[in-house]
């Protein structure tokens, strides 16, 4: 055994503990620590994949370890989110309605499967990351509660609009569904995998990130699903930029 397999392959399985871990939060209805742990488990994803790289001991088992990780920390996790959340402010009569937060799962194990196998999907995604989606179902009873509400020198501008679209019925049943569409979507997305720290060759990465730290600063916990809105934005018209510049 390469013992430096351990270091992300360890990593992987800290994902999957904090996913572990707030399943339980959720049903419990401790949105807050919940949410903690997928930010959490988010890192361990991010770094697990670095310290691959970094360490050259990238390897079939740790793609199948992450893959499973990421099913369950952000795939089962933001289903149960959505389906927890609607159970508190469902304002319809349709009793089943909660339970539409179950195709997050559903879609997000189809993406993780399609990506294993998909070899377009090396230094970019087609698709939503599930990560992504997750942090967006997460932010939804976080918004919808208002405990980070008033943090970061901006939070005023759109808290109305954030809580009041986080406590409808409706709207969190379409954003549900399109966002689990976007998982399997045919949309090429580009990643945030830096083999090299230059201005030139990350442009798109670089003004997404420097764009994602100006929101946080300014909203605060609300600025996540602005910079998942914003990371599909920039995608879209980085692709239209370079359709044209082929043609």
């Amino acid at each position: 055994m390469n013992i430096k397999s351990l270091i992300p392959n360890g990593l992987t399985l800290g994902n999957l503990t904090c996913g572990i871990l707030a399943i339980d939060y959720t049903i419990q209805g401790d949105w807050e620590t919940a949410a903690g742990l997928v930010i959490l488990a988010a890192i361990f994803d991010f770094f697990d994949g670095f310290a691959a790289r970094l360490l050259k001991v990238g390897s079939p088992l740790g793609g199948q370890l992450d893959s499973l990780a990421d099913m369950v920390t952000f795939g089962v996790v933001p289903g149960f989110f959505i389906w927890k959340w609607l159970e508190v402010i469902n304002s319809t009569n349709v009793a089943w309605l909660p339970y539409i937060g179950l195709i997050i799962p559903a879609m997000s194990c189809y993406r993780l499967a399609k990506f294993n196998i998909d070899e377009r999907q090396t230094t970019s995604f087609i698709g939503l990351p599930t990560p992504a989606n997750a942090l967006v179902m997460l932010s939804i009873p976080i918004i919808g509660i208002g405990t980070w509400n008033n943090i970061g020198s901006g939070a005023d501008l759109i808290n109305d609009t954030l809580f009041g679209l986080c406590n409808n019925t409706v709207f969190i049943s379409i954003i549900t569904v399109v966002f689990s569409y976007l998982l399997i979507a045919e949309l090429p997305l580009f990643a945030l995998k830096f083999k090299t720290f230059d201005w030139a060759a990350n442009k798109v990465r670089w003004i997404f990130l420097i764009s994602a730290i100006v929101l946080i600063a300014l909203f605060a916990f609300m600025a996540i699903p602005i910079i998942i809105l914003l990371y599909l934005l920039i995608s879209i018209i980085n692709n239209i930029l370079h359709k044209q510049h082929e043609v």
